[in-house]
């Protein structure tokens, strides 16, 4: 039996492996559209993007314009006022050549909108869906302060957060109270940006509450293969799959970067620091030679420009020591380099 998700008061029930559309960017627009008609033609019927993810909503408009009518599409606004918010909203409804969006969601907000905050956000989203524009009014984020007064406040349908099977008991209690308060979770970082190598395990984890629909961010045919090989014979959670959830818990207990990439564009060294600053893991949890080509060095060597600024600090929604998490990594990433057994 097909697993299925309701996402709260929106009433939109989606099959529960849900598209992340971010990695697409990464590919061709001819390797984008193979996987998402792929996707759709297995079943995958909710497809997540942003404005934010340079041609992302456009490889989807391509690939799915047809079949609109059978597929919901949630994209993002990282803007902050209301010209702004209506300019991302036409240009995002150009490059999905579509007439309405699902769900609109506030792209990652540091605060959360609300009516007569002055920033004109939020009576932007009633207006665009008292024009049709938009079905269903949503909010993503990293931080939990922000997502409690958006479930708290009830203005939101939907909050898309980080929930895999390292979340803490702050993260599962969202999930509570979504739940509660008839509020739809849309997982994001289901995979805690790569972190998690076994997807049957991660699988397992999010079907075990119904009121969560986890997005896979997929850019390679394997990886879609997997989770389309999951709609049929949907994983579930046994005493293997618990043990490999308990061993991932122990290895990536502590601080560590989730890779969300927000401190990126702060830092005046361009540092690659979301993934610089988990290199150590990446090493470990992925075939380790992508991680040493001359390339990925030279990445890490820009880590001895880095000037203790504390950008990367102040925009880390986890609250991280960034400078020391990359110090920590060069210099393990420098005596593997040297011969250091991993």
């Amino acid at each position: 039996m097909k697993d299925m998700v309701t996402l709260g008061r929106t009433g939109i029930t989606v099959n529960k492996n849900g598209f992340g559309a971010l990695p697409i960017q990464r590919i061709s627009h001819e390797a984008s559209a193979h996987l998402l008609r792929k996707a759709y033609e297995a079943g995958i019927d909710f497809y997540d993007t942003a404005r934010f993810y340079t041609d992302s909503e456009e490889k989807i408009g391509e690939a799915l314009s047809d079949v609109r009518d059978n597929i919901y599409i949630a994209t993002k606004t990282a803007a902050q006022n209301s010209e702004d918010f209506w300019k991302d909203l036409a240009t995002s409804l150009k490059n999905l050549k579509t007439d309405y969006i699902d769900i609109y969601q506030f792209h990652n907000p540091s605060f959360c909108p609300k009516p007569g905050d002055g920033t004109g956000l939020y009576e932007a989203m009633l207006e665009a869906k008292a024009q049709g524009k938009i079905r269903h009014i949503g909010i993503t984020n990293h931080r939990l302060n922000v997502a409690n007064e958006a479930i708290e406040s009830g203005l939101y349908e939907t909050l898309q957060f980080p929930f895999n099977y390292l979340a803490t008991e702050k993260e599962h209690e969202l999930v509570e109270v979504c739940r509660s308060k008839n509020m739809g979770f849309i997982a994001m970082k289901a995979l805690s940006g790569g972190l998690i190598t076994n997807s049957k395990a991660a699988y397992a984890y999010q079907a075990e509450y119904d009121n969560v629909l986890p997005i896979w961010g997929v850019q390679r045919k394997s990886e879609l293969e997997e989770f389309i090989s999951y709609i049929d014979n949907p994983p579930v959670m046994d005493d293997e799959i618990r043990a490999v959830i308990e061993k991932d818990k122990k290895e990536l207990a502590g601080n560590f970067c989730r890779g969300c990439g927000y401190c990126v564009p702060t830092c005046p060294a361009h540092i690659e620091i979301n993934n610089c600053a988990r290199m150590s893991l990446l090493l470990r949890r992925s075939p380790s030679e992508l991680q040493l080509t001359e390339a990925v060095q030279a990445k890490m060597k820009k880590i001895e420009d880095c000037i203790h600024c504390g950008q990367c600090s102040a925009h880390c929604p986890y609250g991280l020591d960034t400078p020391t998490l990359l110090e920590e990594n060069y210099k393990d990433y420098k005596e593997v380099l040297a011969g250091k057994k991993i």
